[in-house]
């Protein structure tokens, strides 16, 4: 992705929060001299990741395969009952109708998908195989206390308000119908570098074509900034 694309985007992300009055954390809006300025404070943003993450998974084409995510807080990886107690993550993301996450799994996360409000968010799932792959079994989850099971491959529509429980090892993909969606997601803490399993072997951040200085920093851009 070029940078000037990914400073427009996030630039786009923080209108549609102000618009949905989704208040983001000061650091969201730090400049890289705020970075490095306050880099000995900011420590713990660092090491836990959290902040913006802009990605087009290596497909180049953002607007049909991509997804904004902003981790609002998270434990260390390493650590998940360090000595701060964190023991979960919570993210927001900014999911575009038409525009799909892809097929990926976890080893260890469990999360809740929650569409906090737009269209509807369309989440499809297969259980994994022994060998890594989609499975044709049943989807044993939980939605909003509800235990369902569905078939491999059901395309769970979750209206405003809804959510759904991701288990280890079960593929999901999802996309927003309508109009574009508002996601949160809760989760046990969270390590995007390891715990991302894709179908098809995507790159889970951008490789970035640096046309232009970043007007914010990315979770993958801390080691080089920072």
């Amino acid at each position: 992705m070029r940078r000037s694309e990914i400073n427009r985007i996030i630039g786009e992300a923080m209108d549609f929060f102000a618009g949905r009055q989704f208040a983001l954390p000061p650091f969201a809006h730090w400049s890289i001299d705020d970075w490095r300025e306050r880099a000995e404070r900011a420590r713990g943003i660092v090491e836990r990741r959290l902040g913006w993450d802009v990605t087009e998974f290596g497909r180049g084409e953002f607007r049909r395969v991509g997804l904004v995510l902003f981790t609002l807080r998270n434990g260390l990886p390493e650590e998940p009952r360090g000595k701060d107690g964190v023991s979960y993550a919570e993210k927001a993301m900014i999911v575009r109708v038409e525009q799909v996450t892809p097929m990926h799994r976890h080893d260890s996360k469990v999360e809740d998908i929650i569409n906090r409000g737009g269209g509807r968010l369309i989440v499809r799932m297969y259980p994994a195989d022994a060998g890594g792959g989609l499975g044709d079994g049943a989807v044993r989850l939980v939605s909003d206390g509800i235990p369902l099971e569905v078939p491999a491959g059901h395309e769970l529509a979750l209206e405003p308000g809804q959510s759904v429980t991701i288990t280890p090892n079960v593929y999901h993909s999802f996309w927003a119908v309508d109009r574009d969606v508002l996601v949160g997601e809760i989760s046990t803490v969270n390590d995007d570098r390891l715990d991302n399993q894709f179908l098809e072997g995507m790159a889970r951040f951008p490789a970035i074509d640096e046309d232009e200085p970043p007007s914010r920093l990315l979770v993958s851009d801390y080691e080089a900034y920072v």
